[in-house]
C-alpha cells in the first residue's frame, strides 16, 4: 500500500511542475542553498556523508582497495591543488576537458560534445558557483534522469595522487567545474568505478533529456551524412566509437585510438578536382592523437579547396580534432551516437524541432512482464497508441503514401547503480502494430490481437543496453507500441518516447478504468445453484452470517471435483456479504444468498476456464484475461496491486483469493459510484471517510 501512495505521490509533484530543469527534485534530499547556508553560518566546508571521500565512493573492483589506480590516493580540495582556483570560464571550450585514469571517455567525450551549445552546458552547471563568493566547499549540478531532472550536490573533495587530479581535468590546470561535474555524475550512478565503460549517447541524454538514436558503421543507413548534418544544425549532439578486436585503445596507423569515444562536432561537403566530398569532424577526448590520413589537418587535399572554405574549416593544430572523410571514419569507426534535444528545450533550434511523447512504465510479474512475441504472455505487456496526421516535409522519391518520421526509444531505469550490487541489466526491444480501425477508445488489446496480426516495425534485436531505438517511417495513420523484455516475468522499469517531425498524438492504453458487474436476475422460487450442483437446504434461514455461508459453500464445493479448493475463509465469507449487504446489517437475507450463489456459480465457470490444466490454481499472468472476461477493465497499475495482494508463493491465484478479489472489487466499484453523486468520474473524501472506506 506504501508503494502505491508513493507512486501516487509521484504522479502529483509531476502535475506541479516538480522535475523540470528549472524545478528539479533535490537528490537524496539535499538543498543545496540550506546545506550552503548552513556551512557558512558554521563556517566550515561542505562534507558530503551520502557520498563520502572514501572508498566506498570510488568502487569495489576496478577502483576496489586493492587496485593500482587508489594506491597513494589523496581527496584534495581546489584551493588545496591551486593557490588560484577557477569554477568555470568565459571561454570554455571542448578543448576544456581531459580523461584521466577512469575508462570514462564516453563520458568525457559528452561533455565535450556539451561545451557546443552553451545553453545546454549551464543548464547541467549553474553558473553562480564559484571559489569566491559564499564558497562552502559545496557545489551541485543538475542532470536529466528518466523522465525528470535531478539536482545533485557534491562536496569539492577530489582524488588526487603524484601531483595531480586522478580522474577528469581541466586543460587549464586551475579550472575544475568538468571534474567537480565528473564527481556529481559518479554520485548520481553509486560510485566512480561505475562509470567505467559506456556508450557516450547515454550521458548526452543525461546532460539535456534528449533522444538518442545510433548508427553502426557496418550497416549504415544510405542517408547517415545527412542525418549528422541535420542533427548538428537542429543542435543536437553528437558522438562516435570505435572498437577494438584486444578491448584495450589501441592505436592503429593512422593515429586512431580503438575502444574508445570521440565527440563529433562536424558535417561538411566541400569541393575537391570537381566532386563533392563529405567530411565529418572527431575529437579525442584525450587532446591529442588525432586521425593523420587524408583531410586531416596538414593533408595535401586541402591545398585544392577554395580558400574561403579552407580557412573556415581547417585548423592545424595537435589538439586532438580533425576532419576525416565519410569513407574512412565508417572504417575507422563504429558506431555514431546522435542526442536530439527536447523540443521544449530552450537549447533547441525553434525551426527545427521535434514532437515528444513520453511515458514511465513497468514490467511487473503477473500483471505487465509479458516477455516478447515468443511468449503467449506477450499481450499483458504495456501498450502505447499513437496517431500520425501529418506526413514529413521531405517524402522519399517513389513513396506511395504520405510517411511520418518517427523515433522510438526505450530505455531502462537504474543500469549501472544495479550494476554495482552484480545485477544485470535486462534485454530489452519494442514492436509496432498498426492499431485495428475498429478499436475502442483506450482499449488494451488481448491475445487474439496479436495472433491474428503481423508487427510492421520492431526494433533489430533485443540487447541488454540502457537504451534501444529504431528510425522508422510509417504511413500516416493509427500504431500500438509494445515495449518488452525478451523473457516474460523480468521485472524493471522503463521510459518510452516517441519523437516525430510533426505533431501526434499519443496516449497509454488500458488506462481507463469501468467495470460491468455481473448481476444476476433472481426468481423468487427456484434455489440458487453454485457451479451447477444444487445448495443444501437452508430453506429454514432468514439470514446468514459469514460462519453460514462458510459452512454452507464449503460443504457445497467438497462435492465439486472440477475446482480444487480447500474451502472459503470467514475473512472472504466477510467479503462476499460487504459487497451485497444493501441494508447493513452483517448479514445476507435469502435473496441476497440467492444472487450471491448466482455470482459464485458465473466467477466459478471463468475460473475453471481459465485454470486450463485443473491445478486448482490460475497462473498470475491470466487473472488479466479472467478480470476482462468477469466485466472489469483495469488499469496496469490496479492489476499490479492485485497481483501483489492476492498472489501466493507458488506465483498463482488460488480458488478463494480469486473470489475474494472478484468481491473486492464489486464492493470498491459499488461504492465509488454511491460516492460520485455528479457522475464526473470523482469522489472527495474527508480522511475518517477515507479510512473507513479502507477497511471495508
Amino acid at each position: 500500500m506504501a508503494s502505491v501512495a508513493a507512486i501516487v505521490a509521484k504522479d502529483q509533484a509531476a502535475s506541479l511542475g516538480l522535475g523540470t530543469n528549472k524545478n528539479p527534485k533535490k537528490y537524496l534530499n539535499q538543498d543545496f542553498e540550506e546545506l550552503r547556508a548552513r556551512c557558512l553560518a558554521a563556517r566550515s566546508l561542505f562534507e558530503d556523508p551520502t557520498f563520502p571521500a572514501a572508498q566506498s565512493s570510488l568502487g569495489n573492483n576496478e577502483l576496489g582497495p586493492d587496485s593500482d589506480i587508489v594506491q597513494g590516493l589523496e581527496w584534495k580540495r581546489p584551493k588545496e591543488i591551486n593557490p588560484n582556483p577557477q569554477f568555470i570560464t568565459e571561454v570554455v571550450c571542448r578543448d576544456d576537458v581531459l580523461q584521466g585514469m577512469l575508462g570514462d571517455c564516453w563520458f568525457i567525450c559528452s561533455i565535450a560534445s556539451l561545451t557546443l551549445n552553451k545553453e545546454c552546458l549551464y543548464r547541467v552547471i549553474p553558473k553562480e558557483q564559484n571559489f569566491d563568493t559564499n564558497y562552502a566547499g559545496i557545489f551541485h549540478f543538475k542532470f536529466w534522469q528518466y523522465g525528470e531532472w535531478v539536482d545533485v550536490v557534491v562536496d569539492d573533495r577530489l582524488p588526487y595522487k603524484n601531483g595531480k587530479l586522478v580522474f577528469d581535468k581541466s586543460a587549464t590546470r586551475n579550472v575544475f567545474w568538468s571534474a567537480l561535474l565528473e564527481k556529481a555524475y559518479a554520485k548520481l550512478n553509486g560510485t566512480y568505478e561505475a562509470l567505467s565503460g559506456g556508450i557516450s549517447l547515454e550521458a548526452l541524454e543525461d546532460f539535456t533529456g534528449g533522444i538518442g538514436e545510433f548508427y553502426f558503421s557496418f550497416n549504415p543507413p544510405q542517408n547517415l551524412f545527412e542525418i549528422i548534418q541535420n542533427s548538428l544544425k537542429r543542435g543536437s549532439l553528437v558522438a562516435c566509437a570505435t572498437q577494438s578486436a584486444t578491448g584495450k585503445e589501441d592505436i592503429d596507423r593512422h593515429n586512431v585510438v580503438k575502444n574508445h569515444a570521440y565527440t563529433l562536432s562536424g558535417a561538411e561537403e566541400v569541393s575537391y578536382r570537381g566532386e563533392k566530398v563529405q567530411l565529418v569532424r572527431v575529437r579525442n577526448p584525450w587532446g591529442c592523437k588525432e586521425w593523420n590520413g587524408p583531410w586531416s589537418d596538414k593533408s595535401p587535399e586541402w591545398d585544392e579547396v577554395d580558400k574561403t572554405v579552407r580557412d573556415s574549416l581547417r585548423v592545424v593544430a595537435e589538439d586532438g580534432e580533425t576532419w576525416i572523410p565519410l569513407p574512412s571514419f565508417l572504417i575507422e569507426y563504429c558506431r555514431v551516437d546522435i542526442c536530439h534535444l527536447h523540443p521544449d528545450d530552450i537549447c533547441s533550434s525553434e525551426n527545427l524541432t521535434w514532437s515528444l511523447s513520453e511515458f514511465s512504465g513497468s514490467w511487473k510479474f503477473g500483471s505487465t512482464a509479458g516477455g516478447c512475441t515468443n511468449y503467449p504472455t506477450f499481450w499483458t505487456n504495456p501498450q502505447f497508441h499513437i496517431t500520425l496526421e501529418e506526413p514529413d516535409v521531405d517524402q522519399p522519391d517513389g513513396a506511395e503514401t504520405p510517411l511520418s518520421t518517427v523515433i522510438v526509444s526505450l530505455m531502462q531505469k537504474d543500469g549501472r547503480r544495479k550494476k554495482i550490487y552484480g545485477e544485470k541489466s535486462l534485454s530489452i526491444g519494442f514492436t509496432i502494430y498498426e492499431a485495428p480501425k475498429e478499436m475502442p477508445h483506450n482499449f488494451h488489446l488481448g491475445h487474439e490481437f496479436f495472433m491474428k496480426y503481423r508487427a510492421v516495425a520492431h526494433t533489430d534485436s533485443f540487447i541488454n543496453l540502457r537504451e534501444v531505438f529504431g528510425r522508422f517511417q510509417l504511413p500516416i495513420g493509427n500504431y500500438v507500441i509494445v515495449p518488452s523484455t525478451f523473457e516474460p516475468f523480468k521485472e524493471g522499469e522503463f521510459l518510452l518516447r516517441v519523437y516525430t517531425e510533426k505533431k501526434a498524438k499519443a496516449l497509454e492504453l488500458g488506462y481507463e478504468v469501468h467495470a460491468a458487474i455481473y448481476e444476476p436476475a433472481i426468481n423468487a422460487n427456484p434455489d440458487a445453484a453454485i457451479l451447477n450442483g444444487a445448495a443444501p437446504s437452508h430453506e429454514e434461514k432468514d439470514e446468514f452470517t459469514a460462519r453460514d455461508l462458510r459452512d454452507v459453500l464449503n460443504d457445497l464445493l467438497s462435492k465439486r471435483e472440477e475446482v480444487k479448493s480447500e474451502g472459503f475463509s470467514l475473512k472472504t465469507c466477510k467479503e462476499m456479504i460487504d459487497s451485497l449487504d444493501e441494508q447493513n446489517t452483517g448479514t445476507l437475507g435469502k435473496v441476497e444468498f440467492k444472487k450471491l450463489c448466482k455470482k459464485l456459480q458465473f466467477y466459478g465457470r471463468l475460473f475453471v476456464e481459465v485454470d486450463a490444466n485443473v491445478s486448482g490454481n490460475i497462473d498470475a499472468h491470466e487473472m488479466r484475461n479472467a478480470l476482462h472476461k468477469a466485466g472489469f477493465n483495469l488499469s496496469n497499475r490496479i492489476h499490479d496491486v492485485i497481483i501483489r495482494r492476492y498472489i501466493t508463493g507458488n506465483r498463482a491465484i488460488n480458488f478463494e483469493d480469486f473470489i475474494a478479489c472478484m468481491m473486492r472489487l464489486e464492493t470498491l466499484f459499488k461504492m465509488f459510484n454511491i460516492l460520485d453523486t455528479d457522475k464526473d468520474g470523482k469522489i472527495s473524501l474527508t480522511l475518517s471517510e477515507w479510512v473507513c472506506a479502507g477497511l471495508i
